[in-house]
């Protein structure tokens, strides 16, 4: 049986059909262009966070909103957790601290209640009361979360954000069972449980296996620690779907690159870049009696307490050291003892406390003198996005071996005494300049104003330099 071939068309019959099939293949990638853009166009945000997201852009990692035109490194989205996560958390803060209320503390947006109707009042000056608080050092998150609520980098909409952030208060759902007599290790990883639960269910999470989310910790990264043996604290940092978040933490642990250390919470919480000249002008003038302070209490029950021996040191010196006796919560409750004494000396001792960092720290060089370290991770290793470090460190501390003072071979007030008048003002004058960073603004939206960044711009900063970095090991 023959096979049937089909006649060949005529030349111009194939030209016809030629142009027919490029018109056809224009119109068709006119509509796939069409539609493409349709597809990348952002979404409406969503009325809540909790909303499923149908579909999910790719990463949006540098791309200037129409909140800001500074925003050049990206915009941020904060999440809106459900209010067990943080809201709920608050109304339980008669019960969060074992030796006294945090509601005092935790009023105001977390900043406390203003300093005119506390001991404060009595040695700062009236004309700079408004930028004081009675702030305490473990309200860090809700003090975080707020300024970011109205952070001039903020987006509501998640599919143009570079980096988000999860406004859990995750060290007061902690703290508030690290003492309770019958709390089990389920009760202190109760909240955290629940809240990676949610978060693993977002589609931005899934997305990016959190490598472009981060979190602020109130507490330090040991209270989130727990080893599988058991022993203090929660264990949040250690559980699954959390290593790839970055924690902003007032103190974090060396050996993990997820975790970044922000200052502590002080009472200084200035709305606007004049607010805070004024009192940078205040502590760089004021007179300094005295050579050194130092304000702690001593750990008897630890053998070669380090603090006694600073104490010793400082009852040896006369009248050139000032000394405080912390125990029992005295300079949590009055913390108007702590900033007179700082503000009345040129340096001030800084060893470790419970851990390797302190609140004093910050404390003493917002009230413009100069921090003396005896430990390397008291500072030096912890802040890198906010104290000058690598070689830089002697431009605004003194760091003394503890070891030598220990046995006898130099003193405090001998290191201090030998260093020259014009160098101790030079280190004065970096202290003071570096003020605004270690604060947390009081300010909205465009925070302090007149080109000067607080704690919290310069955590956005650095965290959306992040995340190009993060970009490359998740995409």
């Amino acid at each position: 049986m023959a096979m049937y071939r089909p006649e060949h068309p005529s030349p111009p019959a194939r030209r016809r059909r030629l142009v027919v099939l490029l018109l056809l293949a224009f119109f068709a990638l006119q509509l796939l262009v069409f539609l493409a853009f349709r597809a990348v166009r952002p979404p409406p945000a969503p009325a809540s966070s909790t909303a499923a997201v149908v579909s999910v852009p790719g990463p949006v990692l540098s791309r200037v909103g129409a909140e800001d035109s500074s925003c050049g490194s990206g915009l941020v989205y904060i999440y809106d957790l459900p209010a067990v996560f943080n809201q709920e958390l608050l109304g339980l803060c008669d019960s969060l601290a074992p030796m006294y209320s945090m509601c005092p503390y935790l009023a105001n947006d977390g900043l406390g209640f203003p300093a005119g109707g506390t001991n404060l009042s009595a040695v700062l000056p009236r004309e700079l009361l408004g930028s004081w608080y009675a702030s305490d050092q473990f309200a860090l998150e809700h003090i975080v979360h707020r300024r970011l609520l109205s952070h001039r980098c903020r987006t509501t909409d998640p599919a143009r954000a570079a980096a988000f952030f999860v406004p859990f208060y995750a060290g007061l759902a902690v703290g508030r069972h690290l003492w309770a007599a019958n709390a089990t290790d389920a009760d202190r990883d109760s909240d955290c449980v629940a809240l990676l639960s949610w978060l693993h269910a977002q589609p931005y999470y899934k997305r990016s296996h959190g490598w472009d989310h981060f979190i602020a910790l109130g507490r330090i990264t040991w209270d989130f620690r727990r080893t599988p043996d058991g022993g203090w604290g929660g264990s949040f940092l250690t559980m699954p779907g959390v290593a790839n978040i970055t924690r902003l933490v007032i103190e974090r642990d060396p050996w993990d690159d997820m975790d970044v250390g922000i200052p502590y919470p002080t009472g200084f919480h200035p709305r606007t870049a004049t607010d805070v000249r004024a009192w940078q002008r205040y502590v760089a003038r004021r007179p300094r009696p005295r050579l050194f302070a130092f304000a702690g209490a001593p750990r008897s029950s630890i053998k070669g307490d380090f603090r006694a021996l600073l104490l010793e040191e400082c009852q040896a010196a006369g009248a050139s050291c000032g000394a405080l006796d912390c125990a029992e919560g005295k300079c949590i409750k009055n913390n108007a003892l702590v900033m007179e004494l700082f503000m009345g000396a040129r340096f001030c001792l800084q060893p470790r406390g419970d851990s390797f960092t302190r609140r004093s720290l910050f404390d003493c060089m917002v009230a413009g003198a100069v921090p003396v370290l005896f430990w390397r991770r008291t500072a030096y290793q912890q802040y890198g996005w906010f104290l000058p470090v690598d070689g830089r460190e002697g431009e605004w501390s003194v760091f003394i071996d503890r070891n030598q003072l220990r046995a006898g071979n130099l003193t405090v007030r001998g290191v201090l005494a030998a260093i020259p008048e014009s160098q101790m003002r030079l280190m004065r004058k970096r202290v003071v300049k570096m003020i605004p960073t270690l604060v947390y603004s009081a300010a909205d939206g465009d925070g302090l104003g007149g080109g000067m960044k607080d704690a919290v711009d310069v955590m956005v900063d650095g965290m959306l330099r992040r995340v190009p970095e993060h970009h490359r090991s998740w995409r």
